[in-house]
This record gives C-alpha cells, structure tokens and sequence, in this order.
C-alpha cells in the first residue's frame, strides 16, 4: 500500500539545514576558542620560559661580575706580594754587597784616617771622615782605585780644622763607587753569616779606636 507524505517537506527540510548550520557554527566557535587558548598557552609558556632565561642569564651576569672583581682583587694582592718578593730577594742579593762594602772600608782604610758616616744610593757610596792630614786622604783614594769591590774615588768636599796643642784635622767627603760581580755576591751568600757580622764589628773597632785616639 503506498504512503503519501502531506506534510510540507521543504520547511522541514530548512530546518533541519538551520539546525546543523546552528551546530557547525557552534562547533566553528568552539573550535576558535580552543586554538585562540592553545595559542595564547603557547605564546604566555615562550614569554615566561624566555623571561626564566633573562633571570638566570642576569644571575649568571652578576656572579661573572663578582667573579672578575675578585680575579682583579686577587692580581692587585698578587702584584703587591710579587713587589714585596721583589724588594726582599733585592735585599737578600744586596747581603754580600754589604759585606764586601764594608770589608773594603775596613782593608782600604789607611792609619790616620777615621770615618764618621756611610751613605749608599744604588751603586754610589758617600764616605765622610776625619784624616790627620791631606795625605793620609791621598793614601785612602789610592787604596780605594786597588781595590775589588769600590772603585772610582771622587774627593768631594775637604777642610781643615783646628785642635788641641796646634793640631789640625782634614774633614772630607769621598765619593766611590761599588763594584760587584754576580759569581762573587752568590759565593758570599752562600757562606755564613757571620762575615757580616764580622765585617761590621771591625769597622766599627775602627771607628772607635780613631775615636779613642
């Protein structure tokens, strides 16, 4: 038996098209929104991951920094106890130098003759003393141009002076100059300590007996 349909197909079928349009659109949105919120997810992980880098990259900045104001504290220390190494090896090179200066005086120093101050800058050495006449001077300078270990006498300044019962003192200023060899000053570093020390007591019994005198 056929079926006749009197119901107004077309409308019906309309709204069925209006009804999935509804849900297409519906789904359209939705689907918007989930990417619009993907992308937003996305782009806010990369600004914050980012920002996580400029933090670390400023921590690690101020750490380089401290790091090189300590690498530069630690060269001016350096620096300062490598001059301070400087000046002692100096001084120890210096000992036996010392000691030949003084030994020479001693040897070199002619009867008569009596020194009263010592001054050294470098190589050159200021002599000052007190001679009975101007030959017992003569007879030091020429002493001194025999010698190893000064060399190059230069009278600088003598005058003479009255003294009791008619006697009479010749006060000079002799410069010299200091020569030493470095095989000669490691010898004399080598050996004890007590050459300088010698060294010092006999030109100071020197000294004293002209004083004495």
């Amino acid at each position: 038996m056929a079926h006749i349909n009197l119901l107004p197909w077309r409308e019906e079928l309309r709204k069925q098209q209006k009804q999935q349009f509804a849900v297409m659109s519906l789904l359209t949105v939705v689907l918007g929104a989930l990417v619009v919120l993907y992308a937003h997810l996305y782009t806010g992980g990369l600004i914050d991951e980012q920002i996580a880098r400029n933090d670390y990259l400023k921590t690690e900045t101020a750490l380089l920094d401290k790091r090189i104001k300590e690498i530069k504290d630690l060269e001016d220390t350096r620096a300062k106890l490598q001059a301070r190494i400087n000046i002692i090896q100096q001084l120890q090179r210096s000992r036996p130098s010392v000691v030949h200066l003084f030994d020479e005086l001693v040897r070199t120093l002619p009867n008569g003759v009596y020194l009263s101050g010592i001054a050294q800058k470098d190589l050159a050495v200021t002599v000052t003393g007190v001679a009975q006449s101007n030959a017992r001077v003569s007879a030091f300078m020429r002493n001194v141009e025999a010698s190893k270990w000064i060399t190059s006498p230069k009278l600088d300044v003598i005058s003479s002076k009255a003294q009791e019962q008619h006697a009479r003192s010749n006060d000079f200023t002799l410069l010299v100059n200091q020569a030493s060899t470095d095989k000669d000053d490691e010898a004399a570093a080598a050996g004890p300590d007590k050459s300088a020390a010698g060294a010092g007591k006999a030109a100071a019994s020197q000294a004293n007996g002209g004083a004495k005198k």
